[in-house]
This record gives structure tokens, C-alpha cells and sequence, in this order.
């Protein structure tokens, strides 16, 4: 049977994100058994490796690999680290932070919404007041990175506010993970949620939790999931096994790109480099008349998010960048019709970045 005609395609999307030929190739390692000494050292590796990203010291937190989405590694942090008795305050601020609702609502976890419009930075003045109104809180859930728009929330004073309340601060760093500043230690971050095919480049299939150990020994907080349970993982991986079966090739291709990752200089080289794409996108896009929809400095260096041209709609952007070997993605809910989101994630160079801008800008003319 012929194969379809694929064109080799950058992905500006908000992950899976473009690979380096180098860890492509490792998903062709080997077939290997999940129950073999081999995939244990190739576990112990990655988990170690993630450990070394933020500095983390082994004795204290645990990095928890697991196969699924990065969604999975939202619900396994929230039904694992969730509140047994008490509410959990959570911060929505777009399609992500809602999503973390839903699945403190799902596994019966009671919460508090701090709910916001999409985009909006969190009102510290508020949040407060709502610790203040509802003092059973002991748990507060949040995004870092809020691809729906690409606003960076602030985590220091939110963290700060945690610290005064001893409430626990569990983060969804899922589009931020490898790209961002995340101080583990001056935040006291309980439970961190990430991917491996966005910040870190490598592919869908492997996710993860950064998790104190200390809030994994909660003995208070029952078992709500089977397949998602972090103390599970973590006891069995520490030990060289796994509860479940793995996504080996995918394991393989997260060593790779994470001693990549180590190769390259860390998270502050990766925030560098993206920094300086997107920066090159947006003032690319503002030369021709294109708006950022967040004020300069408020999104992330992962990805910024425009309004689309006037009398053009996303769909003919779209397939006129797709004809280039660009892309893109859409808006959501509320800027579904209104937006389109660049990232700069993957194997993507500035000379790239230079034919999207001029590609918009033929079809502009």
C-alpha cells in the first residue's frame, strides 16, 4: 500500500513540538521488556535526570513517570496530593486552570474556584480574601504556563500567600517544565505536573510528577485512583519496577532528549533561546500590523498569542502557513474566532522564524 505524500512540517503549536534528529532515531532503540533490568536503569535514568533540571535533591522529592498526557500527570497530582477532608482553592484562568476543577469535581475533592477571565493576571488582593473567607482551604492548585492565551502566572507571591497559610501549592508546570524558573525549594512546591514532548522536546506518551516526598508518606489522603496513584509509582519505581506497563520508546526518546536538554545548557539556555525566537515572531508580526493579545512581558517565552488580521480567519491563515511547512494553532472557547498561537518550542532556528514572518506577510499582501 502506497504511502500518503507527507511534507516535513515545523509545529508552532503548543506541543508535540518538532524533534531533533537525534532523539527521533532513539525511538528506534531496541524492544525491551518493561520487567527487565534494562528498562530500570533506563528509568532510574530519566528519573534522575529530571531531578537534576531544577537542582532537586533525590532525598527529598521524587520525579514520578508515568505513560499518558500530560492530563494524566494533572489528575495524578490532584487526586494523589488532593485534600483528604479539607478544600482545595484552584485558579482559573483559562482552559487549564478549569481543567484542574474538573478533576478535583470528578475524584470529589470540594474546591474553591478563584475564577478569572481568560488572560487576566491573578489578583494577589483577592486571592487572599478568598483564604481569608474560607479558612478550611489547605491545598491551593494552579497553572504556571496558561498556553489558552500564554500568560506566565506569577508563582512567588501566590507561593508566599501558601507559606503564610501552610496551605500546599500544587502546579501544573506542564507547559513550562524545562523552559521556566520553578523554585522547588523557595516556593515550597508540593506536586508538579509536566510532559515530556513540550519544553523538554521529547514525545508524546511520558509524563510526570515532581513530588515532595513528604506529601507522598500522607497517610490522611485516601487512594482515589488505581492507574494514577503517585505513591504507587513512586514505591515501585524506587525499588527498579514499574507498576504498569511503560511506553518504552518513548522513554527512550525522553533519555535523549533530555541528555540534549543537559547538553544545551539547561532550562535557563532553553528560556534564552526561546526568548529570542519569540521576541523575533513578535516584532516580526507587530511590523505588520499584527496586535499581541497580552502586553508585552506577560506571556511566556514558550508561546504568545495574536489577534488574527483583519478579514482574515484562522483557517486561511492556517492553511496558507501550512503550505509553507508551518503549524499553527487556533484559539479557544472565547478565542476560538479571534487568536491564533505561536510557539517556540522544538527544533526550530531564527532563519525559520524569518520565513513564518515573511510567509504571513505575502499573504498579507
Amino acid at each position: 500500500m502506497n504511502r500518503p505524500d507527507v511534507r516535513p512540517l515545523l509545529l508552532l503549536n503548543p506541543g508535540p513540538v518538532t524533534l531533533s534528529a537525534r532523539v527521533r532515531a532513539a525511538l528506534g532503540g531496541p524492544d525491551l521488556c518493561h520487567r527487565e533490568p534494562e528498562f530500570a536503569e533506563l528509568q532510574r535514568a530519566i528519573r534522575e535526570r529530571l531531578l537534576q533540571v531544577y537542582g532537586l535533591d533525590p532525598q527529598r522529592y521524587a520525579a514520578i513517570l508515568m505513560t499518558g498526557s500530560g492530563t494524566s500527570a494533572m489528575e495524578a497530582m490532584i487526586a494523589s496530593l488532593g485534600p483528604a477532608t479539607s478544600k482545595m482553592l484552584i485558579i482559573e484562568n483559562g482552559v487549564y486552570g478549569e481543567r484542574l476543577a474538573r478533576i478535583a469535581a470528578i475524584h470529589g475533592i470540594p474546591s474553591v474556584p478563584m475564577t478569572l477571565k481568560w488572560g487576566e493576571a491573578i489578583d494577589n488582593a483577592r486571592l487572599r480574601a478568598l483564604l481569608d473567607e474560607h479558612q478550611g482551604v489547605s491545598h491551593l492548585a494552579m497553572v504556571h504556563h496558561e498556553t489558552t492565551t500564554g500568560r506566565l502566572n506569577a508563582i512567588e507571591p501566590v507561593a508566599r500567600l501558601c507559606g503564610e497559610r501552610r496551605v500546599t501549592l500544587l502546579l501544573d508546570a506542564v507547559s513550562s517544565f524545562g523552559a521556566e524558573e520553578l523554585d522547588f525549594h523557595g516556593w515550597d512546591i508540593a506536586g508538579c505536573a509536566a510532559t515530556a514532548n513540550k519544553c523538554l522536546h521529547g514525545v508524546p506518551g511520558a509524563s510526570f510528577v515532581i513530588a515532595r516526598r513528604d506529601a507522598l508518606d500522607d497517610d490522611d489522603i485516601p487512594q482515589r485512583t488505581l492507574y494514577l496513584d503517585l505513591a504507587t509509582y513512586c514505591r515501585e519505581q524506587d525499588k527498579g519496577g514499574t507498576p504498569f506497563t511503560q511506553s518504552v520508546q518513548t522513554f527512550y526518546a525522553l533519555a535523549e532528549a533530555l541528555a540534549e536538554f543537559q547538553e544545551h545548557g539547561g532550562w535557563h539556555a532553553r528560556h534564552r533561546r526561546y526568548r529570542a525566537l519569540a521576541e523575533q515572531v513578535r516584532s516580526g508580526l507587530i511590523a505588520l500590523g499584527i496586535r499581541p493579545l497580552l502586553p508585552e512581558g506577560a506571556s511566556s517565552v514558550v508561546l504568545n498569542s495574536y489577534h488574527l488580521p483583519a478579514n482574515v480567519t484562522y483557517e486561511r491563515l492556517h492553511g496558507h502557513l501550512k503550505t509553507h511547512g508551518f503549524v499553527i494553532y487556533s484559539g479557544q472557547g472565547i478565542y476560538g474566532k479571534s487568536i491564533f498561537r505561536i510557539s517556540t518550542m522544538g527544533e526550530i532556528t531564527g532563519a525559520d522564524m524569518q520565513r513564518l514572518v515573511a510567509a504571513v506577510g505575502e499573504l498579507l499582501r
